[in-house]
């Protein structure tokens, strides 16, 4: 079996473990599902879109830290995105860009230009979701190629496959949960007697958060995963600009903690519920009393529960994920789509 060409779009922490992941599980791919696999390609805005039609040495690439000071495992450096993927001639490109909440791009323009040229196209970008599911949900089916993300939400656990694959004819009425990791650990701090920045730089001292963390602190990444959820589980067109928003900026340290005190802890919820005209939608902190699951997830931990037609109440957890439950939803994605 000729081994699959695989592209990476984006060299940052999540396509390196990928390719860590990919590297520890080769064996198991090529004897229980048939895949051999090369890298081809790998680009990002820092490094540039660099070829091996022959395979990069994967030894090399996971240790070139600081790419423009190693050139053994570059390759061949092309001008532009499109004339990576014809000298590269990828069967799959992982697509693992920044985000960019406002429109999607690059990352839209890398996966469609991917399934044009023939490759199937797996992101852990929520951008793509948010903001062109159907059309690229389209175009995929047009190429006879995959269009797959299921590590935009909760990391590698299955919750798009869950109702694409395992639970068809259901439909989802609403759901609600716990979807952000950096707020989540903020509040945890503050529970046990931090203040709000106290709390932030030790969840940045951590690398849950970033050094600007206001992207999750005012709600943000929590309302796109909440779009893409409505986008794709409930079948409604939603960008995140429609999801009420409200993050935990404005909590104090006392507020916290008194609420906690009280049994009914603040969370930063994520909400959406059918409606006679259509999906409401929020984020915002709530108090939630301990007879919900939901006040028991701390740190980087994440719950779902979903209220669909046939169940009433069907609640996934994850407990502390790191990068390589981001990897292996990728991974998975990659069996997923290239096997029949």
């Amino acid at each position: 079996m000729k081994p699959l060409a695989i592209g990476l779009a984006g060299f940052g922490n999540v396509n390196r473990t990928l390719v860590e992941l990919l590297q520890r599980k080769k064996n198991e791919l090529r004897d229980r599902h048939g895949i051999e696999w090369r890298i081809t390609g790998v680009g990002s805005r820092r490094i540039g879109w660099r070829v091996n039609a022959d395979g990069f040495d994967v030894a090399e690439l996971l240790g070139a830290r600081n790419p423009g000071a190693s050139s053994g495992w570059r390759g061949q450096e092309c001008p532009r995105y499109t004339d990576w993927l014809q000298a590269a001639q990828p069967d799959v490109v992982f697509e693992a860009t920044s985000l960019n909440v406002e429109g999607g791009q690059p990352a839209i323009d890398h996966i469609r230009a991917a399934l044009d040229h023939g490759a199937h196209a797996i992101t852990a970008n929520k951008g793509p979701v948010v903001h062109a599911y159907e059309e690229l949900r389209e175009l995929a089916a047009r190429r006879g190629k995959q269009f797959l993300f299921e590590s935009t939400v909760m990391d590698g656990i299955p919750i798009f496959s869950l109702f694409r694959n395992t639970l068809p004819a259901i439909e989802v009425k609403g759901f609600k949960g716990i979807l952000n990791s950096t707020t989540n650990v903020i509040l945890t701090g503050m529970e046990q007697g931090l203040s709000f920045d106290e709390s932030l730089r030790h969840a940045q001292q951590l690398g849950v958060a970033e050094t600007d963390a206001s992207y999750d602190i005012d709600g943000w990444d929590a309302a796109v995963k909440v779009a893409a959820l409505v986008n794709v589980i409930m079948g409604v067109r939603f960008p995140p600009q429609k999801v009420e928003r409200e993050g935990i900026r404005g909590l104090s340290g006392e507020a916290v903690r008194s609420a906690r005190k009280s049994g009914m802890p603040y969370k930063l919820v994520c909400r959406a519920q059918r409606t006679e005209s259509g999906v409401s939608a929020s984020v915002r902190p709530e108090q939630i009393p301990l007879t919900d699951p939901m006040a028991l997830v701390g740190g980087t931990s994440s719950i779902i529960q979903f209220e669909t037609d046939i169940f009433p109440g069907l609640t996934i957890t994850e407990e502390n994920p790191g990068l390589y439950a981001t990897a292996y939803g990728m991974l998975a994605d990659f069996i997923r789509a290239v096997t029949p």
